[in-house]
């Protein structure tokens, strides 16, 4: 009985010293190992890719956020600020009550089937309306002009990029409600366009915070 007791304390001592050693190891000296090689390479990345602006921090280049004006007197929705360059729809969040737009408390696609009629209606909704906010005196948006990426969402929901030619549907709006050449903005696009990375994987993108901070510095300078 004795004998039993003492092999049974030996493996209980031995399994302590484990959970012990395995704590240290992997919840103390790996993580630290880790963040201070992460903080020493690639600090940008390690604290979030976090873009500044004026010295302040004012989002993050990964995920994207809206620009949109307080909801009207009696209204329920926020409508898009049009001064601004808008990014995807969020609808891949849907009218979740926790998460209606960028919240980041969480994300997700609509989960919709290709022949979804509710699908179908969301997008058709959604190219009637960037016609209409994009057409502005002396420039007409054509059906044809209107990129998928303007009337989907993302995977998440939370792309921070747009094509380039979503961004240039939407210069002759923001020159208008700016005051600005059109040409100026479409310059903005074109600096701020990133092309493919490595020069083959993904396609040429806009970050579209990236490029509402050129422009709030071109109309700070007007």
């Amino acid at each position: 009985m004795n004998h039993s007791v003492m092999n049974t304390a030996r493996l209980l001592g031995a399994g302590l010293r484990a959970l012990l050693m395995l704590t240290l190891v992997t919840g103390v000296i790996y993580p630290l190992v880790v963040t201070g090689i992460a903080q020493g390479l690639f600090p940008d990345k390690a604290n979030g890719s976090e873009v500044t602006a004026n010295g302040e921090v004012v989002g993050s280049s990964l995920i994207g956020q809206s620009y949109n004006l307080p909801p009207q007197k009696g209204g329920q929705a926020p409508e898009p600020d049009l001064r601004w360059f808008q990014g995807r729809p969020a609808g891949g969040l849907g009218t979740n009550s926790v998460n209606t737009q960028y919240q980041l408390l969480l994300s997700g696609a609509t989960n919709l089937s290709a022949d979804s009629e509710d699908l179908r209606r969301r997008v058709e909704d959604a190219k009637a309306a960037v016609i209409k906010a994009n057409s502005v005196p002396g420039y007409t948006v054509k059906p044809s002009q209107v990129p998928a990426d303007a009337v989907t969402s993302s995977g998440s929901g939370l792309d921070p990029d747009i094509s380039p030619r979503y961004a240039r549907l939407q210069v002759h709006r923001v020159a208008a409600r700016n005051g600005l050449p059109v040409a100026q903005v479409e310059k903005l696009v074109e600096d701020t366009t990133e092309g493919r990375v490595a020069g083959f994987i993904g396609e040429p993108r806009v970050n579209v915070l990236e490029l509402n901070i050129a422009l709030r510095d071109l109309v700070a300078k007007r």
